[in-house]
């Protein structure tokens, strides 16, 4: 089996066993340890390199947000990514018969604030607009929707 196929089985029967809200550092530094322990076993050796995905993904966020369309969405995810010192590298949304939906990438690279602390305040944001905002390190979501 390929490192990343076994890190991918890793994470994902961690957030399958514990719940999707984790922290996401602390489910990298779990499966790491368990990758390190499991591939001797499997003929692979460990790589101290990350192996969820390339660096530079670490320092992005995916951000989707679903709900009934208003105004104001875009905007209210936008500041609170602008008051993280964060920016937006791509971003796509759509309105269909009322319903918005939006998955944007930003770099988090210098942001003033942690993963879980963007997760909760855009969940905060999130129940005011009416709407539901989810935020996910871009390695951990690859490694979770790979096929």
């Amino acid at each position: 089996m390929a490192d990343q196929e076994l890190i991918y089985r890793i994470t994902r029967a961690v957030y399958e066993n514990l719940g999707v809200n984790l922290e996401a550092n602390k489910v990298e530094r779990l499966v790491l340890d368990l990758y390190r322990i499991i591939a001797p076993q499997t003929g692979n050796e460990p790589r101290e390199a990350a192996p969820l995905a390339a660096p530079s993904s670490s320092d992005r966020l995916v951000i989707s947000v679903f709900g009934v369309d208003r105004p104001g969405i875009v905007a209210a995810v936008a500041q609170i990514l602008a008051e993280a010192e964060c920016s937006i590298i791509d971003i796509n949304q759509t309105v269909v018969q009322g319903k918005f939906a939006m998955v944007l990438i930003a770099d988090a690279a210098r942001s003033r604030y942690s993963v879980q602390q963007l997760r909760d305040r855009f969940r905060q944001e999130g129940e005011r607009l009416g709407v539901r905002i989810y935020a996910q390190r871009e390695d951990i979501f690859n490694a979770m929707h790979r096929v």
